[in-house]
């Protein structure tokens, strides 16, 4: 498949701010309903900085005030940006989900979590990808 975008520097500020200053939707791989919980605070804050968060997460209706779906492949809206809070392995399924929606610009692995093979795959299939990074101390952190 031919593709646009390079292979992606995680630490490249002005690609990670261009996500964020790009970015509307993000749908939450994994968002827990415990508020104690790193996706349940992270979604929070990207909530809180004007993201439409999307859940999905096996249980519950409305977590944060927006409904819930089991899948990424379920939404039925534009999903700019996959956030993953989920082990390493599931990246591979879920990289090809996203691929196969069509509207998915930027595939972001959590800090934590590392899965080289889907994160080449992401950016073969022309997202913009990171792994091992958190969204809310990046998103602080370019814009501070």
């Amino acid at each position: 498949m031919e593709h646009s975008m390079p292979t992606i520097n995680t630490n490249n500020n002005e690609i990670i701010k261009k996500m964020f200053d790009e970015c509307k939707t993000i749908a939450i791989v994994g968002l827990s309903p415990d508020e104690s919980k790193p996706s349940n605070m992270v979604a929070r804050y990207l909530q809180n900085h004007g993201y439409k968060i999307i859940p999905v997460y096996p249980k519950e209706d409305i977590i944060l005030g927006e409904k819930v779906y089991r899948s990424l492949a379920e939404i039925t809206e534009r999903v700019d940006m996959v956030d993953m809070f989920r082990k390493a392995s599931f990246a591979d399924e879920l990289v090809e989900v996203a691929k196969s929606r069509g509207d998915v610009k930027y595939f972001w692995i959590q800090l934590g979590i590392i899965n080289d093979e889907a994160f080449k795959k992401a950016t073969e299939y022309g997202m913009i990808s990171v792994q091992n990074k958190c969204t809310k101390i990046e998103h602080q952190r370019v814009y501070s």
